[in-house]
């Protein structure tokens, strides 16, 4: 009897070891994106996945950290996002090391130091896709449309908002926001040629810091 008992908690444990080991395996990449459509359609499965997850299975092994020292990197997407801490891009898309090309500013805004970024990382880099990603509940947003801000912070509210009419709510103000950033990327010409190329493209998307959804829009 106790021989049986022991057989069946090994037989438990390998089970329970198994099944450990398929949620923590690491997803596999597609070989290469055909085109930004691609790219696009695989980070919205991704954030899929994310919304139902407790932790990114993107590579983040050594063996990624030194194929990327070595080989450098090759990220197949842009993203423009906020520094917002509730805001992680990489987790939002489920991505390991080298497959997003991350750039952080308060509310999403783009300067000339952002805008070198995202033409460094879709013209140099050759990212297929740059995505402006905004957020609800987005505090630069809130300070905009609430009196602004002081000191260098105000050149960000002052940025967000000179886009936004009067009257408008927070919801509305944020895609604004995401917009008017989509028009200072597409202001270059790097990135507008990239696109009329069909190269790259820019999109925005709106980030729900509750549910973890991206909703994109056009």
């Amino acid at each position: 009897m106790k021989k049986w008992i022991s057989m069946l908690l090994v037989c438990l444990i390998a089970v329970g070891l198994s099944g450990c080991a398929g949620a923590n395996k690491t997803k596999e990449l597609p070989q290469n994106f055909a085109d930004p459509q691609s790219v696009l359609d695989y980070l919205e499965q991704q954030n899929e996945i994310y919304v139902q997850a407790e932790k990114n299975n993107g590579d983040l092994s050594k063996v990624k950290r030194v194929d990327t020292a070595v080989n450098g990197q090759h990220p197949y997407a842009v993203i423009v996002t906020c520094s917002d801490s509730r805001v992680p891009a990489e987790h939002i898309f489920n991505a390991g090391i080298g497959e997003l090309f991350v750039i952080r500013t308060a509310g999403n805004v783009i300067g000339d130091h952002a805008l070198g970024s995202v033409e460094y990382g879709a013209e140099h880099l050759g990212a297929k896709l740059v995505i402006v990603l905004g957020h609800t509940h987005c505090g630069a947003v809130d300070a905009a449309l609430h009196g602004g801000a002081h000191g260098a912070i105000a050149t960000i509210t002052d940025e967000i908002s000179a886009c936004l009419p009067a009257g408008c709510d927070a919801r509305e103000a944020e895609k604004l926001n995401v917009q008017n950033s989509i028009s200072r990327i597409m202001d270059s010409e790097m990135i507008a040629e990239l696109v009329r190329k069909g190269e790259t493209r820019v999109v925005g998307a709106i980030y729900n810091i509750e549910s973890g959804a991206v909703d994109f829009f056009d």
